[in-house]
């Protein structure tokens, strides 16, 4: 079996970056100065912002595949176990999937497992399950160009996921597919949010889906980017269409909107 948190890991913030700012080798400011604080316990946040502000630079660095210029980013919740720093805790889905074209969605799936050194009977067992989990079990033996885009992004989000991370990092991971096939996939997350109570760290530039989503949004300025507005959505789990439609959720998705244009506004009167 794979580790479990702990209580006292789960009381410690899950991920913690301070002061940390971005500038690439040709001298282009991407991030100036983000704070932010996501705690041990399960949390649902939505990174949201225009094109272009830094925020999948953000999430790469979060998860170590990129370092910060200046500022610290650190794991608090794993200090002092062989975790710490690792990213063995950390599921990662791109904007596309990504996948192995001459792999089946089971080798795909499975990958992960078996970097990690788990084989046979173990590796069969968890991919099988978590392809149930996300409507693939009958398409394990299907290769990537068999699939529809949204049955390939469900294979990459089990993927990340096979592996029972604490946090899933998600870049804008729903951007490229239809309404219709977009929006049954932000309900099928919700779903295996809350069924797992993992952590999610989700980017993307829709309100409606920010709020549709997220418990908090962290709203950011064009670039450079900064958080500019971190917003609580206080509607409870589990959400379905009928809130789409419901007069809170039209309500939360004027107040992230206002604060975007501040944000914009603003960043705007200071070029």
């Amino acid at each position: 079996m794979l580790d479990r948190p702990s209580s006292q890991m789960i009381q410690r913030p899950l991920l913690a970056m301070q002061g940390v700012k971005k500038t690439f080798a040709n001298g282009l400011l991407a991030l100036d100065g983000i704070t932010l604080t996501l705690p041990g316990e399960p949390r649902f946040l939505a990174v949201l912002g225009p094109s272009g502000c830094g925020k999948s630079t953000m999430l790469r660095i979060a998860a170590n595949l990129d370092t910060p210029s200046e500022g610290s980013v650190d794991w608090p919740a794993f200090a002092g176990t062989r975790e710490h720093g690792s990213g063995l805790n950390l599921g990662y889905v791109f904007q596309e999937p990504t996948l192995m074209p001459w792999a089946t969605i089971f080798d795909n799936v499975g990958l992960p497992l078996r970097i990690r050194g788990l084989r046979g009977g173990e590796v069969l067992d968890r991919v099988m399950e978590m392809l149930a989990r996300v409507g693939l079990r009958d398409f394990a033996r299907s290769y990537p160009r068999e699939l529809s885009g949204g049955m390939r992004m469900r294979a990459s989000v089990a993927r990340a996921l096979v592996t029972e991370p604490r946090l899933l990092l998600m870049d804008e991971p729903f951007a490229a597919l239809d309404e219709i096939t977009r929006a049954k996939l932000e309900r099928d997350l919700l779903g295996l949010w809350l069924q797992s109570k993992f952590s999610i760290v989700f980017v993307t530039h829709s309100v409606f889906e920010a709020v549709f989503l997220a418990s908090r949004v962290i709203v950011m300025t064009p670039r450079p980017g900064r958080i500019a507005a971190d917003l609580r959505i206080d509607a409870p789990y589990p959400r379905t269409e009928e809130y789409r439609t419901s007069t809170s959720y039209i309500a939360q998705c004027r107040e992230v909107s206002e604060a975007l244009a501040r944000a914009m506004s603003e960043a705007h009167s200071c070029a």
